[in-house]
């Protein structure tokens, strides 16, 4: 009898080690450009067949991404901040931050463009046109990392958005182009999640290039004297994995209708 049920405790202990394994997970903090634009739907599952780790992802915007992270309600962080990011560190909430990949915003905008950006020779000059045409503009205004570029093309151009041509939306990328498109609107955008938008209407990307736009993105580890709770062995597997070649190449593998969405430039 007491081999039977030693035997039977042996088969379930057989049967859940598999299941246990198949829960090690991570929650990660990110922005919705990767979320939206489908990166992590094509990398995540080449990292869990890889490791036997999932990935959860909290998608929101910059801001908020760090804020989870400060509260310790993300094992890791990944955002397109650099500036924010070395200040999350030198804070000592995160123990390092890598870059990871990078791809660049665009200014996209009415195809008949009003504002006549499509000739401009820099973003400050195409931020300046849309300004003083007063054309209808719209923004994240949630504290994203797009949202703190735009904010930063406008300084940079030394132009006021007061005036009702300028509507701070407060929503993520994918909704703020929705609302562009039935505004017929100008927008900042990152080009991962454009190339992903189907609702495009009457919308084309006007400006682009301006070394200004480069669009970084940074991998964060939290700092375990901060949040010893987390997983922390969990989370610096996938640090390395976006790090490595096998990581680096699955970045690159992810395209819509041939075009790249990130590159991969780890360092």
């Amino acid at each position: 009898m007491i081999t039977r049920c030693f035997a039977m405790a042996l088969t379930v202990l057989a049967l859940a080690l598999p299941v246990q394994a198949q829960e090690q997970f991570i929650t990660l903090a990110s922005t919705t450009s990767t979320e939206q634009s489908g990166l992590f739907g094509h990398i995540i599952p080449k990292f869990r067949d890889a490791t036997g780790i999932d990935v959860r992802v909290v998608a929101v915007g910059t801001g908020q991404a760090f804020a989870i992270a400060r509260a310790g309600d993300a094992d890791i962080l990944m955002v397109h901040d650099t500036v924010g990011e070395k200040k999350f560190v030198s804070e000592g909430y995160g123990s390092e931050r890598r870059d990871v990949m990078y791809n660049d915003f665009v200014i996209i905008g009415p195809s008949d463009d009003p504002a006549g950006i499509a000739e401009a020779e820099s973003a400050a000059e195409a931020m300046t046109l849309i300004a003083d045409a007063e054309a209808a503009f719209t923004s994240r205004g949630d504290d994203s990392g797009t949202h703190r570029a735009e904010l930063r093309l406008w300084e940079g151009a030394g132009v006021s958005t007061e005036g009702s041509w300028y509507r701070e939306l407060g929503s993520g990328m994918g909704p703020t182009l929705n609302t562009a498109a039935g505004m017929n609107a100008y927008v900042v955008s990152d080009r991962a999640t454009w190339l992903n938008f189907s609702n495009r209407q009457d919308l084309k990307i006007l400006f682009q290039g301006d070394d200004v736009l480069f669009n970084q993105y940074g991998s964060v580890l939290i700092n375990p004297e901060r949040h010893p709770e987390l997983k922390h062995d969990l989370a610096e597997q996938w640090h390395e994995w976006l790090l490595s070649d096998e990581g680096q190449s699955a970045i690159s593998e992810h395209t819509i209708d041939g075009q790249q969405l990130f590159f991969p430039n780890a360092n």
